[in-house]
This record gives C-alpha cells, structure tokens and sequence, in this order.
C-alpha cells in the first residue's frame, strides 16, 4: 500500500494528541514501507464546506444535466471523493466533541457520501435499494477524548456516538474494514494520559505489523 490518505480533525496544533497519533502512524508506516506517498487532508484547519440547498440540487442531478455552476458547487466534493478513492489505506484522527464527531468531519462526510458517486439509489429494488460504489480498504480511526472508557466494553461506551456512526456511514458507501485505537485522559493529564497515549501507540504498532 503506497497511497495513504491522512485526515486531521482537531482544530487543535500541537495540543492535539489525535494528531500526535496519526503522525506517528505515519511515521512507522513509513519505517516499514519506504517511498508511500502522504496526502494529508487537514479538516480541523480548513474544515470542508458544509452542504446546501445548490450541492443538493446539483448532486441529484445527472452529470449530462449538470450546469456549469452545478459543477462548480460539487467541485470540492469531486476532489475529497477522489482523494478517497485513490487512497490504499485511510487513517484518520479524530477528537470525541460532545459524544460524536466534530462538525469539520461531520461536513467531510457529507460531501464524500453522494448518490451515484459512492453509493447507487435504486428505489426499484425493494430488498436492497442502497448499493455501495467504493472499494473496501483499510481505514484507522484513532479516537482521542478527555476522559477515558469509551470504547466498546468501557464504562463509557454508550455515551460514544462516533463509533457506532462511522461503522455505519462508512459500510454504507463500501469501507468496510474498520480499525479503532482509543487514547484518554486529555482532560486530566499526567500519568494516565502518557500511559494511553503509550498503549495507543503500542496499538498502532501492533496493527501495522499485522
């Protein structure tokens, strides 16, 4: 795998530890597979433009019918859909805001999820009518959050909506293969923090010796 799509969420610079994490991933991808090629799309620093009622219009309407204005407003769409699709593997870093994910990643999926381009709507069959488009591929999602416990079997996991989301979303247009790796205890520092931060990072290792 030689294409890796990297995507920060946290607005956050050097604080952030989820960033920390996927340059870190990053850096022992590198040590095992020299000359792999980093896009790194940065959502928590240029968060992506959040849909309206003129990219709806446009993404429901057939290409052939498309308006020049109609393609300038999926423009945006076009280019995070093809960083998507031509990535060979994903890893993703991403802060719990409020129980789910935040409104720059929230927006990122909204513009990747669109009709004819990841996914087929085909009300016809009654059985099926949503059908995914994107080739299955790796995709590490490493959760950071203030305190500790949420994921699955954590004392805190029915108050984490980000997993349980992006195990839907995603299947839903083809991506399939999911890995989480959870850190902790932003909010309370110290020891505990260095010790998820170093079981998260032992995680990462593991995974991609695996």
């Amino acid at each position: 795998m030689n294409k890796i799509l990297r995507i920060d969420a946290s607005p956050r610079g050097e604080r952030s530890h989820s960033r920390r994490l996927t340059e870190q991933f990053i850096k022992l991808w590198g040590n095992k597979n020299p000359g792999t090629e980093i896009i790194h799309r940065d959502l928590g620093k240029f968060p992506p433009t959040p849909v309206s009622e003129e990219w709806i219009a446009a993404a429901f309407k057939p290409a052939s019918e498309q308006t020049a204005l109609m393609k300038t407003h999926l423009k945006e769409s076009d280019t995070l859909l093809h960083e998507l699709i031509n990535a060979e593997l994903v890893v993703i870093g991403l802060p719990l805001y409020n129980f789910s994910v935040p409104a720059a990643f929230k927006a990122w999926i909204d513009q990747i999820v669109r009709i004819n381009h990841s996914f087929l709507f085909e009300p016809e069959d009654t059985q099926k009518p949503y059908k995914p488009l994107l080739a299955d591929k790796p995709v590490f999602i490493i959760i950071s959050s203030g305190d500790a416990g949420y994921e699955p079997g954590g004392p805190f996991f029915s108050l984490n909506y980000a997993e349980p989301y992006l195990r839907t979303v995603l299947p839903f247009i083809g991506i399939n293969n999911l890995h989480f790796i959870y850190v902790g205890y932003d909010e309370f520092g110290g020891e505990r923090l260095e010790q998820s931060l170093d079981a998260a990072e032992k995680q990462i290792q593991q995974l991609i010796d695996a």
